[in-house]
């Protein structure tokens, strides 16, 4: 039986036609990441999602899911209307379990593909936001091998960010096949999710399934080669 929360859920997204814009944020929360990096990732976060509040369209475009992983992984904002998501409180600990986030981040997005499909919601092929400052310290291969496969197909679309001179990128590069992994300029956290709720806003004022360009020259503001 469905819960009270889907139901209504459903109701509020079969009552607003617009395009969904699905993105995953899959974030980096291991024990490197304690003091000025994850105050800084916290900041970003929040303002990702007051500016895509900001909006008038993309505030009603875009689903967010926020998932962490250190020791362990962690879904801390499922998928849904914006105005009620509660922006966490992200806190840094533990190792770097990337490949058990990513395949969570992967079957969530596929479960919302399906709740559009079902209730006849159009909808933007996903995004996923993948950063690190470090490497796995698990098994990631398969993960990385289905994420390029969808991005392959035109079924995703990845961003790898590393973070910091740690962050391997050898391994990034294999949930990307088409892009390849940006470095993030200092802490440049919030120069970052601003660009990314621009872009968001690009793509939720285009057609689905349109070739959106996005804003290369804003890239130089957050990123370093």
């Amino acid at each position: 039986m469905a819960s009270l929360d889907m139901i209504l859920d459903n109701n509020e997204m079969v009552e607003n036609p617009t395009p969904r814009v699905p993105v995953s944020l899959v974030l980096d929360v291991s024990g490197s990441m304690i003091g000025a990096p994850i105050d800084e990732l916290n900041r970003g976060v929040e303002q990702f999602f007051r500016s895509l509040m900001d909006d008038d369209v993309a505030r009603y475009a875009a689903e967010v899911n926020v998932i962490s992983f250190g020791s362990d992984v962690s879904q801390d904002v499922e998928f849904g209307p914006l105005e009620k998501c509660v922006v966490p409180k992200l806190q840094a600990i533990g190792k770097t379990c990337m490949g058990k986030a990513v395949s969570l981040a992967l079957e969530t997005m596929e479960r919302r593909k399906d709740i559009y499909k079902n209730l006849g919601v159009d909808y933007y092929q996903p995004w996923m936001v993948l950063m690190t400052d470090g490497k796995p310290t698990d098994d990631w291969e398969m993960a990385a091998l289905k994420t390029s496969s969808l991005v392959e197909k035109g079924k995703l679309t990845v961003f790898p960010i590393a973070i910091g001179d740690n962050a391997c990128t050898d391994t990034l590069a294999n949930f990307s096949p088409t892009r390849s992994p940006l470095k993030l300029k200092e802490l440049n956290f919030s120069q970052f999710f601003r660009w990314l709720s621009s872009s968001v806003s690009r793509v939720s004022q285009s057609i689905p399934g349109e070739k959106v360009e996005l804003d290369v020259k804003g890239i130089e503001g957050w990123s370093r080669l």
